[in-house]
């Protein structure tokens, strides 16, 4: 036993050792500038590939006990790396897909492939690496690609395992993904709860509210959505229950709230990353087309929570339990500095890594500067955070490295092509209908695996048709992110909302329904954008304000007829036209505002009315058969 403590103590502190200088390589790489891309790329998947075969077992499980196998696994993914290193002129020199590959290229190019998919199969599940092995079977039976050439596509250029992707978890995600690791551990996640909790935790389902704003403020650090509900949920659902929101109700709050994290400015998830080098764009610009979309989300999320408890006549919790926001301010205040540190560097013309690295580097000494956070500032704390930085960029770069055999797949068969024509024919040039199929895809993609491989795949597949039909691309490529990302509230997959109803004890059919029901005015936005760059903040400055000021209108009568509620309970009728009033002010254009417009005016007037002639009884909570 003794034998036994000792063994996996050593491969923890090896683990430890390899985390620790897989931060150190990327850290120098961004002050030093990268190297080559092959030798950049293939530096950072052999990190990942080494910690995965030392923390994840065959079976998934993570432990710091490796098998003879799992070492196995592990010199067999490192030896086609450090071939390509070792031979590294030859590889840069010869003319891909015209020269033959040696024998030594051909046995190193299979092991590494598939290392990669049992890599990625034990880190994020099946999802991924069976959509990539339908793809090859695609590549060698169907389009009768030639086998070399394949392997020369996947293994010896940067078009396939070591492609965009790949580039940007090394360039990118590794760094943003550490300093929300130093974010959290220096007390961030307590402040944004507790500044949440002192701006709406006594309103009206307050406790719901609270969970809104700390998840799009935490989620904006975690880039997960599933994350986000781990750090967040167990505070924010007990709340939200003993305020009288049912649990399923509460997972679903807590699951669409943590989703759109992803989509929040300033830090989105990996797949925003992504996106910019696809676009060919600074991280900054995609920010800027991000804002008002992100927030249009969330004021759908808010309006739900807040309609929903004024229907149910829930109050916010006492006053005398609630932080102050002063005394937030005075004690943790100081900890919103690094976001600060990132959002200066990056607008001050320097790069986005160099930004997070910025900000990483603030997180301890700002956290040092007071003493309520003062504890959070030790060695051993460091370590950890260093550490579990290095860790959480496992996944997405698994993750990029597998969505690149997909995308070498694509790319040397010309199915990308082919997809879109497809696409277009199915569509008979119809962009409403083209854009209903992608949210489809995006939607079944994103059921299986991570946002970032499902955003890629529809990049690849989809967003080119989209853009055929009109659409300017920074709108298709949004488009398709959103719904990757919504995928985690969508049943039956839905990964956020299973996270959700388990810390709730709900049922998980009725939480995904929930999470679907309160996110719903966030699933009309992208066709919003789409049809309104203004929305993108693409246009002068009075078409912005005025799209936004409408959509914002839109999105609260929308989510008002939704659950039944606007200024007083509403009934059928009421709730018919609250949709659709809310429908039209969201499709932009003179006739459907102003035909909006009268809509939610009589709704208003009506409810207004019969508010005045019974105060007493607007705003009692609906009766208990009411549908939930």
């Amino acid at each position: 036993m003794k034998l036994e403590w000792s063994r996996a103590g050593i491969m923890r502190a090896v683990t430890t050792i390899v985390a620790v200088a897989m931060a150190l390589y990327h850290v120098n790489a961004i002050i030093y500038g990268t190297p080559e891309a092959i030798l950049f790329r293939g530096t950072h998947l052999l990190f990942a590939l080494a910690l995965t075969f030392l923390i994840f077992r065959v079976n998934g499980t993570q432990n710091f006990s490796p098998s003879l196998f799992d070492f196995v696994l592990l010199a067999l993914g490192a030896a086609p790396i450090l071939y390509l290193f070792l031979n590294y002129e030859y590889v840069v020199t010869r003319i891909f897909y015209i020269d033959d590959l040696f024998p030594l290229d051909i046995i190193f190019g299979v092991i590494l492939t598939a290392v990669v998919l049992e890599a990625t199969r034990r880190v994020i599940g099946w999802a991924l690496p069976i959509t990539a092995l339908v793809f090859l079977f695609y590549g060698l039976f169907i389009a009768k690609l030639e086998w070399m050439r394949l392997l020369d596509q996947l293994f010896m250029t940067t078009e396939g395992i070591f492609g965009i992707p790949l580039s940007v978890s090394a360039s990118y995600v590794l760094i943003f993904v550490m300093f929300g690791a130093f974010m959290e551990r220096t007390g961030t996640g307590q402040l944004f709860m507790d500044f949440a909790m002192a701006l709406t935790g006594h309103t009206a389902g307050g406790p719901g509210k609270v969970s809104v704003m700390s998840s799009s403020l935490f989620g904006t650090i975690s880039g997960s959505a599933v994350a986000n509900v781990m750090v967040d949920g167990p505070i924010a659902i007990p709340l939200m229950k003993r305020s009288g929101f049912p649990p399923h109700f509460a997972a679903g709050v807590e699951a669409t709230a943590s989703t759109g994290g992803q989509i929040m400015p300033p830090i989105m998830g990996a797949a925003a990353f992504v996106m910019a080098e696809f676009l060919a764009v600074g991280y900054g610009q995609v920010i800027i087309w991000a804002l008002l979309p992100a927030v249009l989300y969330y004021i759908a999320c808010f309006a739900a929570v807040h309609f929903e408890a004024k229907r149910r006549g829930l109050v916010g919790l006492p006053r005398s339990e609630l932080p102050r926001l002063g005394e937030v301010m005075r004690d943790r205040g100081h900890l919103f500095l690094p976001v600060a540190v990132i959002l200066f560097v990056m607008y001050s013309g320097y790069s986005a890594p160099l930004a997070a690295l910025c900000g990483t580097a603030a997180c301890f000494p700002v956290a040092a500067l007071r003493k309520t956070t003062r504890d959070a500032v030790t060695l051993r704390n460091l370590l950890d955070a260093t550490v579990e930085g290095a860790r959480n960029a496992v996944p997405v770069a698994l993750a990029c490295a597998c969505a690149g055999i997909v995308i070498g797949v694509v790319t040397l068969s010309g199915l990308g092509i082919v997809f879109t024509q497809f696409v277009a024919r199915l569509a008979a040039d119809m962009l409403v209908i083209a854009l209903i199929l992608t949210m489809l895809a995006g939607i079944v993609l994103g059921m299986g695996m991570p946002t970032t491989p499902a955003y890629i795949i529809m990049t690849a597949l989809l967003v080119p048709a989209i853009i055929k039909l009109g659409v300017i691309p920074p709108a298709a490529h949004l488009f398709a992110l959103y719904f990757a990302v919504l995928s985690a509230i969508t049943p039956p997959v839905a990964l956020a909302v299973f996270a959700a109803a388990g810390i709730a004890k709900a049922d998980l059919w009725a939480s995904g329904w929930a999470a679907v029901k309160i996110g719903a005015a966030g699933f009309i936005v992208p066709f919003m954008f789409v049809f309104q760059p203004a929305l993108l903040m693409i246009g002068s400055w009075p078409d912005i304000i005025v799209a936004f000021g409408t959509a914002s209108c839109g999105i609260l009568l929308f989510a008002g007829g939704l659950h039944g509620y606007f200024i007083t309970a509403a009934n059928h009728w009421q709730r018919v036209l609250l949709c659709v009033g809310g429908l039209l002010l969201i499709d932009p254009g003179l006739v459907t505002d102003s035909v909006g417009a009268v809509l939610a005016a009589i709704v208003i007037l009506s409810q207004w009315y019969a508010r005045r002639q019974a105060p007493g009884k607007a705003a009692d909570p609906a009766p208990a058969k009411q549908s939930p």
